[in-house]
C-alpha cells in the first residue's frame, strides 16, 4: 500500500508531525512524493492525496507543456482490471460508448451510466489480453468500484490494482522524442488512442498514447518501486528537451484550455452525456444502463448544454458562479474557470439554457458583486499542434 501521511499544525507552527499509519483521516502519498519535495514543490491535500500542485508556478509549468515537454505525477488515478468470459459483456452493460469492438491495444474513452442516463465517471477503456484495463478519477475509485460490482454479470472479476500501480504522464510537443530516448526505440507507429507493453530495467510498463491537455502524450503505468527510478530517468533525459516537473494547477490549466471536461465539476452523477457535448461517445446501437433515459431525452431535446465562454473584461470566473443573459436573468452556472496562460484571457465552462447556448452569445458572469461580459465560444479556446 502506499504511505499515507497526517500532516498536524500547531497553533506556534514549530512542530509538524508525520504520521504513517491508518487513520481516519490519514492522506495517501506516492511513491515520488520524496522527489517532489526535493524539487521544492507546493504540496496539497487532493481528494486524499499528497499531491504536487505547483512547482516554479502554473503560469511557467503550463506554457513549459504548451512549448517543450512537462512530467506529471498521476499515481493518484485508479487503476482497475476486468477479466473473465462475461468482461465485455459487462462493460459494455455500463458504458454508453461500445467497448465490444476494441482490438487488444486499442483504448477508448466512455463516461461510466447510471440508470437515470447520468454520469457516474468518465473512464479510459484499455483493451488487453485477458480482458478490459480501466483507469478512473481519483475521487471516484471506491464508488467506480462499488458500482462496477453491483453489476458484474457471473464470470466476471474485478480486480483493483490501483495502489500497486505508480503513473507517470508526458505531455508536450516535445513528448514523443523524450519517450523515445527513455525507451531506446522509435514510437512513431504508435497511434493515438493505443497502449503496448514495454520494459525498463527488466520490468514491465504499461505504455499508452492519450493525454489530458491537448497535447501529444504518453502515460507510464508501472509498479510503484520503478517510479521513482523512471521519474528521474525522464528529468534527466528530459533536459534537452526542456522538460520540467507539472503540478495539478497546471493541469487544470491546460484541459479547461482544450475544453477538456473534469469530473465533479463540469460532470457527474446528474448530468448527461448529450448536456456535456459528449453525444459523439454513445452508441445507440448497444443495450446500456441508462440508455432508455438518454433516448428520451434525446428525443424531448436537451434543456441545458455545457458551453465554453471567453470573459471579455478582467475577473476570473469560479465554479458556482452564475450566467446571466443580457437583461441579468439567470442562464445557468459556471463549472469550471480560470485565466488561461496561453491566450491571457479568462476562460470558462457551464451550463446554460439550451435556448442561450448558441456560440457568439453575448453573456455576463455574476462575480463578487459584479456582471463581467463574456461571449460564448465554440470548440477549444486554444489550438495545439499534435
Amino acid at each position: 500500500m502506499p504511505k499515507r501521511e497526517v500532516t498536524y499544525d500547531l497553533r506556534n507552527g514549530a512542530l509538524k508531525y508525520f504520521w504513517e499509519r491508518w487513520d481516519s483521516i490519514v492522506v495517501k502519498t506516492t511513491p515520488l512524493t520524496d522527489d517532489h519535495r526535493q524539487l521544492g514543490a507546493k504540496m496539497v491535500d487532493f481528494h486524499g492525496w499528497n499531491m504536487p500542485v505547483q512547482y516554479t508556478g502554473v503560469v511557467e509549468e503550463h506554457l513549459c507543456v504548451r512549448n517543450h515537454v512537462g512530467l506529471f505525477d498521476l499515481t493518484h488515478m485508479g487503476e482497475l482490471l476486468l477479466t473473465g468470459d462475461t468482461a465485455s459483456a459487462t462493460l459494455n452493460n455500463l458504458v454508453c460508448n461500445d467497448p465490444t469492438g476494441l482490438a487488444v491495444g486499442e483504448i477508448q474513452y466512455s463516461p461510466l451510466m447510471n440508470a437515470e442516463g447520468g454520469i457516474v465517471d468518465d473512464i479510459l477503456i484499455y483493451r488487453v489480453e485477458d480482458g478490459f484495463y480501466l483507469v478512473v478519477n481519483a475521487s471516484n475509485v471506491e464508488k467506480d468500484v462499488q458500482w462496477i460490482q453491483q453489476h458484474l454479470q457471473p464470470g466476471t472479476t474485478l480486480t483493483d490494482v490501483s495502489d500497486s500501480t505508480s503513473l507517470i504522464a508526458v505531455q508536450g510537443p516535445n513528448a514523443q522524442p523524450l519517450v523515445e530516448t527513455f525507451f531506446g526505440q522509435s514510437l512513431e507507429d504508435m497511434k493515438y488512442y493505443s497502449h503496448r507493453t514495454l520494459e525498463y530495467q527488466g520490468k514491465s510498463v504499461l505504455l499508452s498514447r492519450t493525454g489530458y491537455t491537448g497535447e501529444d502524450g504518453f502515460e507510464l503505468y508501472l509498479a510503484n518501486a520503478l517510479a521513482a527510478a523512471v521519474w528521474r530517468k525522464l528529468l534527466e533525459l528530459g533536459k534537452p528537451f526542456g522538460v520540467q516537473p507539472i503540478g495539478l494547477g497546471a493541469r487544470d490549466t491546460l484541459r479547461l484550455e482544450v475544453r477538456m471536461p473534469l469530473y465533479g465539476n463540469d460532470i457527474d452523477d446528474t448530468t448527461t452525456p448529450l448536456e456535456a457535448g459528449l453525444s459523439r461517445v454513445v452508441a445507440w446501437d448497444t443495450e446500456f444502463l441508462g440508455r432508455d433515459a438518454l433516448f428520451k431525452q434525446k428525443e424531448q431535446g436537451v434543456t441545458r448544454r455545457l458551453a465554453g465562454f471567453v470573459l471579455q473584461e478582467r475577473g476570473i470566473a469560479r465554479q458556482g458562479h452564475t450566467i446571466l443573459d443580457a437583461d441579468g436573468q439567470p442562464l445557468g452556472t459556471v463549472t469550471s474557470g480560470s485565466m488561461s496562460p496561453s491566450l491571457q484571457q479568462a476562460v470558462g465552462m457551464g451550463y446554460v439554457a439550451i435556448g442561450a447556448a448558441k456560440p457568439g452569445t453575448d453573456v455576463f458572469i455574476e462575480v463578487r458583486g459584479r456582471q463581467l461580459a463574456a461571449k460564448l465560444h465554440k470548440g477549444r479556446f486554444v489550438q495545439v499542434k499534435k
